[in-house]
């Protein structure tokens, strides 16, 4: 993916000709930028579903659904996530990546979703989904040394933050009595499992960000 600029020599000419310099990879920095940026890019990505999804179920169906928001997802992201790539030109540079990833681990979860709608389905779509993510990644900034652990903590971090966040809102669904009306409360807990589900991811991908950078330095 050289057409992206990511690998270490064309970074580093890049920082030179705008005459900044590039700073330190700071692991808690990259991890917590993440999980913040992301809380609110799956705050976002969740909306569809959450505010409206009778209605996307019954004009284009679940596919359709998990489309729209997949495309929110990727449109929220740049603004929020883009400094996790070192040096500039990075807004442009981490929707282009970001897109080509993020819309290959949602055909990868979407398919296996709906081939087999169960907690067996979910694992195996977030394995091939954070499996392609990673590799995508780790190719992108020519550091295939970090391919194995990028795909790992993505994997792990997304499983932690998505499976956590569905017994959240199993948790609020069910809940009863509730002080609100049933409609607030679909809200409530449909955005408890985006926040957790973006925390947990948002932290893989702060993680993946600065181990794909750190060797450069």
């Amino acid at each position: 993916m050289r057409w992206l600029q990511l690998d270490p020599e064309s970074v580093a000419r890049r920082a030179e000709a705008y005459g900044v310099s590039l700073p330190e990879p700071r692991l808690g920095r990259f991890v917590l930028r993440g999980a913040l940026g992301f809380l609110l890019v799956s705050l976002a990505g969740f909306a569809p579903w959450t505010l409206a999804g009778s209605w996307f179920y019954q004009r284009i169906g679940e596919a359709g659904l998990y489309a729209v928001c997949a495309l929110v997802f990727i449109a929220a992201s740049g603004p929020l996530l883009h400094r996790l790539i070192l040096g500039p030109g990075s807004l442009p540079r981490f929707y282009c990546l970001f897109g080509v990833a993020f819309a290959g681990y949602s055909v990868a979860w979407t398919a296996a979703w709906l081939l087999m709608p169960s907690h067996t389905g979910s694992v195996i779509g977030l394995a091939a989904g954070t499996a392609f993510m990673g590799w995508v990644i780790a190719r992108a900034f020519a550091a295939a040394a970090a391919t194995l652990p990028v795909v790992l903590a993505l994997f792990l971090f997304n499983a932690a933050g998505y499976f956590l966040g569905g017994v959240l809102d199993s948790v609020l669904w069910n809940l009863d009595p509730f002080p609100f009306p049933r409609d607030v409360q679909v809200i409530l807990a449909r955005s408890s499992w985006a926040v957790l589900y973006g925390l947990g991811f948002g932290a893989g991908l702060g993680y993946a960000f600065c181990r794909v950078q750190t060797p450069r330095r």
